[in-house]
């Protein structure tokens, strides 16, 4: 049967980034034979333009229906003041939610050919490996009450850090499971010392660690982690964490490998018998400052790309091809603009993504 796949470019460098890694999918389907369908609609500032909505109806239910989506990134400065159901961003919350997908990873890898494009020490990063396994339907991003109001003391704006019980434990189950095929170790990042709801994020997360023994657990204070994740990032295996952490943790992290632009992730939803329905994006925004000037880096689009046959096609023979074509292109000397060093020939995005085109289905790459 055809695989379905949504594809949503989105705003600012979003359509140069996806065209490759749609390329890509559609490389790997000639390869090995598969039968993929591909739908296209406008979303975040794109889709309030067209429709004067970030996410129409029409798109929800075609993601609902689809196997995977592929996101390129939402966000435009023109909507900037636009009010909160009006915002970009709103495409990207409401289609995590309707589409379920409560768990984020965020794969951090260092490649022996970036070492250099870190700001952090070279023997700091060579062979770091991290799992971010980051909540994504709730907390204080999705929590109620939230909005703004007046007072005799002024304006005030506020947000309500909610987590249940059940979302904690299935967030945790999905870091224990992901820590047991790794190293064995989850590093489960809080403020117990200082909010309820990390306290109960804490002692949930030690029940669900009883299902789980031969995997070892510790607790980290958020301000703490931050520090450690430069100073030691080779310590950590799995990072769990709730979803404001986890959102800000990434993107530091992305740094260890070079640039934000190598950041790949896959945000998923419950596990069914034909795979488990995602949104898969780079971690990096919209980027409007480069937008259609060809310069982006369409590595972390790419990297989705592998994870979406990884996680919802489940065929991880083609994840691995593509990834390894990735390693291919570094190992060749080929570099965008983030990651060139002084001095460095720059190649284009849409170049970038035709090297890693040529070499899908090498016996380098496989």
């Amino acid at each position: 049967m055809a695989k379905k796949i949504v594809v949503l470019p989105g705003d600012g460098i979003g359509p140069e980034v996806i065209k490759g890694a749609v390329s890509v999918l559609e490389e790997c389907a000639s390869i090995y034979s598969l039968d993929l369908e591909f739908e296209e609609f406008k979303v975040g500032g794109a889709a309030i333009d067209e429709y004067g909505q970030p996410l129409p109806e029409k798109v929800v239910e075609s993601c609902l229906d689809a196997d995977a989506v592929m996101l390129g990134a939402v966000g435009d400065p023109k909507h900037d003041n636009n009010p909160t159901h009006l915002r970009p961003e709103k495409a990207l919350m409401g289609l995590r939610k309707a589409m379920g997908v409560f768990a984020n990873l965020r794969p951090i890898l260092t490649f022996d050919e970036l070492l250099d494009a870190s700001p952090v020490k070279r023997e700091l990063v060579e062979g770091v490996n991290i799992l971010i396994v980051r909540e994504l339907t709730g907390g204080i991003y999705f929590g109620e009450p939230r909005g703004f109001a007046e007072s005799e003391e002024g304006r005030s704006g506020y947000n309500t850090e909610v987590y249940f019980d059940y979302e904690i434990e299935r967030i945790a189950r999905v870091a224990f499971a992901s820590a047991g095929l790794r190293s064995g170790k989850v590093s489960s990042v809080d403020k117990s010392n200082v909010l309820e709801s990390s306290q109960i994020w804490r002692s949930v997360v030690e029940e669900v660690h009883k299902e789980y023994e031969s995997v070892e657990l510790e607790h980290v204070l958020i301000d703490n982690c931050a520090m450690q994740l430069l100073a030691r990032p080779k310590d950590f295996d799995v990072l769990l964490t709730n979803n404001m952490f986890g959102d800000i943790l990434s993107d530091e992290a992305s740094m260890l490998s070079g640039s934000i632009g190598m950041l790949s992730t896959a945000s998923l939803g419950e596990e069914k018998d034909s795979g488990r329905p995602g949104i898969y994006e780079p971690a990096h925004g919209s980027a409007p400052d480069i937008a259609g000037q060809d310069m982006a880096n369409p590595l972390a689009t790419i990297g989705s790309a592998a994870l979406l046959f990884r996680y919802s096609l489940q065929r991880d023979d083609i994840a691995l091809n593509i990834e390894s074509a990735i390693r291919q292109v570094l190992r060749d000397g080929f570099r965008t603009r983030d990651i060139a060093a002084p001095g460095e020939k720059v190649i284009s995005c849409s170049e970038m993504s035709e090297k890693v085109l040529e070499r899908i289905g090498s016996p380098t790459a496989r």
